[in-house]
Parts: C-alpha cells; structure tokens; sequence
C-alpha cells in the first residue's frame, strides 16, 4: 500500500511511502525535496524493516531549531500510518 504524507517544519515537501501489504515491512520510502543524499540513505536503511523499528529509531530528531527534522516527519507519518490501519 502506498502512502503520501505531507511534512511540516522541513525543507522535504512529501514522503511517499510503500508498505508490504503481506508482513508489514517498508518497501521503499522517497522524498520530494530535503538533503537527497542523506534522505536516499534514509530510505535506504528502513527499506525491509517494520515501522516500529523506524519510529523508534528517528522520532525527536531535530534538524537545528526547528524542533523537527525530516527522519522525525517520516516517523510521524509511519505513527499516523499505524494508527490509522489500527483504526480500521
């Protein structure tokens, strides 16, 4: 299942991200505007993991003084993306 999440507080403009429908792993994260390399790294480590792993990993990162950063966006989006299918 793909999904799109929109950042805030960051220089990336949007992740999309694409979870295995079968065993829940991340196949594949990109993002529209941001640091390509670091963000390509980014996606490059969570391609195969579960969520979890990844929320735990990057939530509260900060980026300067924003308070955020775009590891922290993509956190909130897998969090937003969990409880929304735990809603289901």
């Amino acid at each position: 299942m793909i999904y799109k999440y929109r950042p805030t507080g960051v220089c990336s403009q949007q992740i999309t991200i694409d979870i295995d429908n079968n065993d829940g792993t991340i196949n594949s994260i990109s993002f529209l505007g941001g640091c390509n390399g670091n963000l390509k790294g980014i996606a490059a480590l969570a391609k195969g993991k579960k969520p979890e792993e990844i929320i735990s990993a990057l939530s509260g990162i900060q980026c300067g003084m924003k308070g955020t950063s775009c590891p922290d966006q993509l956190a909130r989006a897998l969090k937003e993306i969990s409880n929304n299918k735990q809603a289901i």
